[in-house]
């Protein structure tokens, strides 16, 4: 599959921005850090996610939460749905007496408005914090899901209210579904911080928000940031983490959460992000080559499946497929 070019003057800047690490407070074997879009904020580029941690024990989330943050991440994801609000108190434990030097993000998958300040409340609490660097819209899937968000009482007031009360710095919204989804999102609002999206070698070969939604992204100056690399490991088989890492990074992005559950695995991530060195477009396209036979919904089956029958195809105003 051929890749969309969409490298102009407006996206080229927000590729050497995205790419560019914060040198000023760099050590030799600090982990880099690149600006989070327009907020200002210095992240990390690679931090660690909390939506693994129902896999282990308590204990064990604890001790790789704790090993992130001394090998020099200062990213941390998380979700009031994960574990049941059980990560947000893994973070909670570990994190509170480092808070200050974080930054710090959860999300709500409540799209009303008080089922989301609901959600803040419990994660605020959890997280040990009276504020969160970022509060996101979580795994927005469907058409129907934008229509509540941006309805009467629908959560983005929400987080307009969180963000003016001081409870987050910043707003974004997140999903994995269906990048015309994430379209319409960024159609209907102009104000968000941030967005996070899957990106990985196959994308690009099915539903590809790498194609679809980056661009958009990059032109609105926004915080990018990714997650999937490995496409939940489906494409070790082809593909080395090491490898898949360096693809999303190589994109024009500013963090990618890594979903560790093991001390070997931050301490191997992190390894990777200290010794970046950005792909070229030919290495990149061979990545994207060797992954393209793995594409479509059997690999990242957190996609909308377009293969099924009777899947749904949305369309635009005059008609046209969205989805082509």
């Amino acid at each position: 599959m051929r890749r969309r070019t969409f490298f102009g003057t407006a996206a080229g800047v927000g590729v050497a921005a995205a790419q560019s690490p914060s040198t000023g407070q760099m050590k030799p074997g600090d982990v880099p850090r690149r600006k989070l879009g327009k907020t200002g904020a210095e992240v990390s580029i690679i931090g660690q996610a909390g939506g693994r941690f129902l896999m282990i024990t308590f204990e064990e989330a604890k001790k790789i939460v704790w090993r992130a943050y001394e090998l020099g991440l200062n990213y941390f994801d998380n979700a009031h749905l994960y574990w049941n609000g059980r990560s947000e108190e893994v973070y909670g434990e570990v994190l509170q007496p480092v808070r200050k030097e974080l930054f710090l993000t959860t999300k709500s998958a409540s799209y009303s408005k008080q089922g989301a300040l609901d959600d803040l409340h419990k994660s605020l609490k959890s997280l040990r914090t009276d504020y969160v660097d970022l509060w996101q819209i979580h795994q927005v899937s469907q058409m129907k899901e934008v229509e509540q968000i941006f309805g009467p009482e629908g959560s983005i007031e929400a987080f307009e209210q969180a963000k003016k009360e001081g409870k987050c710095r910043f707003i974004g919204f997140t999903g994995h579904h269906d990048p015309d989804v994430h379209l319409e999102m960024l159609k209907r609002y102009d104000k968000y911080d941030t967005i996070l999206m899957p990106l990985n070698p196959a994308d690009p070969s099915y539903l590809s928000f790498e194609k679809k939604v980056l661009p958009v992204a990059i032109e609105r100056g926004m915080g990018i940031q990714a997650m999937k690399s490995t496409a939940n490991s489906r494409l070790l088989h082809q593909i080395t983490v090491r490898d898949c890492i360096r693809y999303v990074l190589s994109l024009p992005v500013n963090c990618l959460a890594v979903g560790c559950t093991t001390l070997g695995q931050i301490e191997d991530d992190v390894r990777i992000a200290k010794d970046f060195q950005p792909l070229n477009e030919g290495e990149l396209a061979t990545l994207r080559k060797r992954a393209e036979k793995l594409g479509g919904p059997d690999v990242e089956n957190w996609k909308r499946n377009t293969q099924r029958a009777g899947a749904v195809i949305y369309r635009d105003g005059a008609g046209s497929p969205l989805n082509s």
